[in-house]
């Protein structure tokens, strides 16, 4: 086998919390050497990374696609290149496609034609229910033993407290990971902003921050009764977070994610109507976002998603309150998690934790670290090096991206996945 040694490099793994010179030697696809320091590795092929970033793989845990279904706005292929380019080396496909991936064949499929693309790890999470309907409990036992990682129904919150109970009971039985995205539908009903004096002055229907932190009152007395593992989706709110920190204080084991967007914006920046920043949740206020940061820098925050929602330039360029919501992000999301480094004073090791660590120990998976035995998927990068983003040139078929135009800093060198150089 040939081995590979990528040498000269600034190690940054948040696992063992080391951020300093240092190389790794790759064999089959796999890390099995780590060298702190100076020292040289033998290989047959030697990389110097110069002084660059080398970190393990970003893991994406929430990208949307359109395969199967929907190919136009998104395909497995398109995704998997934007992810390769921006240093993601996996990503776990969400389950809202047509057909609905609800049951094992689903999974199988996802997962064959991820592998046969040869670029990126390409995982699946599981509907929670059938057609994501709310009502009736998918085929979960069965989908986790074909390699679902997750369950959820995406974007739409379960409205029927009676089914969620039964989904979680069941997950609980097999130790299955639940994801929900905290919500009151009733208080969120036609809303496209967050609820306030800029929402009310733009005529657009609003979002109050209530709505968010009743859904996860609800949603944490569940797993609280059922015993569940939870993954709370895309917290957007600061009254959440406090809600989130009482049940972490009661001892419930509960996981949190974040979309890079509710990080980087607030409502202000939905201006006079640009839909690209028309996202689901809404973009919250300044207070709101500055809390997120500190929960990432806290520890808080578990998962920093890119929430990659792909959506084509007719169903964007149209009245905010019609236009589709999302954003595409897998390219963008290491450059725009940088800022908090480089804006808000974020030490590397906690803005890469929950990119990395973070998501692989709550699916299980061996990605995440720079340790012997671990797969080779890594990303080596320049975070200094400035950028601007071209929306145009994004791989993603769609081009819905509200970093269009924005200076940021940190671009992706070169991307490794089971020691394959895939970028």
């Amino acid at each position: 086998m040939t081995t590979v040694a990528i040498l000269h490099a600034r190690l940054l793994d948040p696992a063992s919390d080391y951020d300093g010179p240092g190389g790794v030697l790759i064999e089959n696809g796999r890390i099995v050497r780590v060298v702190h320091g100076a020292a040289q590795i033998d290989a047959d092929q030697v990389i110097d990374a110069d002084g660059r970033c080398l970190a393990p793989g970003l893991i994406d845990i929430r990208v949307k696609t359109g395969e199967p279904g929907a190919e136009p706005k998104e395909t497995l292929k398109s995704a998997s290149l934007a992810a390769a380019a921006g240093g993601v080396t996996t990503i776990v496909v969400q389950p809202d496609t047509d057909p609905a991936v609800d049951d094992p064949a689903m999974i199988d499929f996802i997962q064959r034609r991820g592998a046969a693309l040869n670029l990126v790890n390409v995982r699946a999470a599981g509907a929670a229910t059938k057609a994501l309907d709310g009502q009736r409990m998918a085929e979960i036992g069965l989908m986790d033993e074909a390699g679902a990682l997750y369950f959820t129904d995406g974007d739409k919150v379960i409205v029927n407290s009676r089914t969620l109970q039964r989904v979680m009971s069941y997950a609980a039985a097999f130790n299955a990971l639940i994801a929900c995205r905290p919500s009151d539908p009733w208080l969120t009903e036609g809303a496209v902003a967050a609820s306030g004096e800029l929402a009310t002055r733009l005529g657009l229907s609003g979002s109050p921050a209530i709505a968010e932190r009743i859904g996860l009152e609800r949603d944490l007395a569940l797993v609280e009764q059922t015993g569940a593992r939870f993954l709370v989706d895309q917290i957007s709110t600061e009254g959440a977070l406090e809600t989130l920190a009482r049940a972490r204080a009661k001892g419930l084991e509960v996981a949190v994610s974040v979309s890079i967007n509710h990080l980087c914006f607030n409502e202000v920046d939905i201006g006079d109507y640009r839909t690209f920043y028309r996202l689901d949740p809404p973009l919250r206020s300044e207070a709101d976002r500055q809390a997120l940061i500190e929960a990432v820098r806290e520890g808080l925050i578990d998962v920093i998603t890119s929430a990659h929602a792909p959506a084509p330039a007719e169903d964007k360029r149209r009245p905010f309150a019609e236009a589709a919501p999302g954003a595409v992000g897998l390219e963008t999301l290491l450059p725009a998690a940088l800022t908090l480094h480089h804006e808000d004073g974020l030490d590397l090791l906690d803005v890469l934790r929950p990119l990395t660590q973070g998501p692989a120990a709550l699916l299980g998976l061996e990605a995440g670290v720079l340790a012997e035995g671990a797969p080779a998927d890594l990303v080596l990068f320049d975070p200094g090096a400035p950028i601007i983003v071209d929306a145009d040139k994004l791989r993603s078929k769609s081009k819905n991206s509200p970093f269009d135009g924005r200076r940021l800093q940190g671009k992706v060198i070169g991307t490794w996945v089971g020691g394959r150089k895939v970028f």
